[in-house]
C-alpha cells in the first residue's frame, strides 16, 4: 500500500494529511472552509485516492493560508506515497464535463512542478470562497508534489461548475498517472533513469 501522512504546522495553519493511493476514493476532509472541503472530496473520490485531512487556520483573516498549506502538504504527503515511481503510468489526463463546464487537464508525475492553470472564473467568490484559491491550491499541490500540471477550462460560465470540474478532472488524471502500468512492473517509465 502506497501510504503517507504529513503533519505542517506554523504560525497561520496547523495540518495533517493522511492518504492512501490504493484507495477506493473514502474521504474525511475537514478544514474549516466548506466550499473547499467539497472540493477536496472530490479530489478523492474521482482519484481513488484515501484522504483524510484536518485544518485549523486562522480563516476570521481569509480562507487563503488554510488553502494554500493543505495543498502544501497534500503534496509533500503524495511525493511520499507515490515513493520511487517505478512501474506508475506517469501519464494522466482527462477531459471533463458538469453541465456548463468543461474542464481538460494534463499532468506528468515528472519531479518538475509547473503549472499552468486557465480557469477563467466569471466571478470572485463562490458563495464565502474566493476563486482565485482554486489556482493558489493547484500551485501548492503542484510545487510540493512535484508534478507538471495543465488545467484548462475549454467552456463554462458558472464558476461553482467551473472548480468542481477542475478537481474531478485533476482526480482522473491523477487516477491514471498514479495506476500501476503491468507492462511496466519494476521499470521506471523515464528514459533517463531518473525522476
Amino acid at each position: 500500500m502506497r501510504l503517507a501522512q504529513v503533519n505542517r504546522k506554523t504560525s497561520e495553519t496547523e495540518i495533517s494529511v493522511v492518504i492512501n493511493l490504493d484507495g477506493s476514493g473514502q474521504y474525511d476532509n475537514q478544514t474549516g472552509v466548506g466550499f473547499f472541503d467539497h472540493l477536496l472530496d472530490q479530489l478523492s473520490r474521482h482519484s481513488l485516492i484515501d484522504m483524510t485531512i484536518r485544518a485549523k487556520g486562522d480563516t476570521h483573516i481569509d480562507d487563503h493560508h488554510t488553502v494554500e498549506d493543505c495543498g502544501i502538504a497534500l503534496g509533500q504527503a503524495f511525493v511520499q506515497a507515490v515513493g520511487d515511481k517505478i512501474g506508475i503510468c506517469r501519464y494522466g489526463n482527462c477531459p471533463l464535463a458538469m453541465d456548463d463546464a468543461q474542464v481538460r487537464t494534463s499532468l506528468d508525475l515528472s519531479g518538475r512542478p509547473f503549472l499552468i492553470c486557465n480557469l477563467g472564473f466569471q466571478t470572485q467568490k463562490i458563495g464565502a470562497f474566493d476563486t482565485e484559491l482554486v489556482q493558489e491550491f493547484f500551485q501548492a499541490f503542484s510545487t510540493h508534489g512535484g508534478i507538471t500540471l495543465h488545467i484548462d477550462k475549454i467552456h463554462g460560465f458558472n464558476s461553482h461548475h467551473i472548480a468542481e470540474a477542475a478537481f474531478k478532472s485533476v482526480a482522473r488524471a491523477l487516477r491514471l498517472a498514479i495506476e500501476i502500468d503491468p507492462r511496466m512492473l519494476g521499470t521506471l517509465p523515464s528514459t533517463k533513469g531518473a525522476l
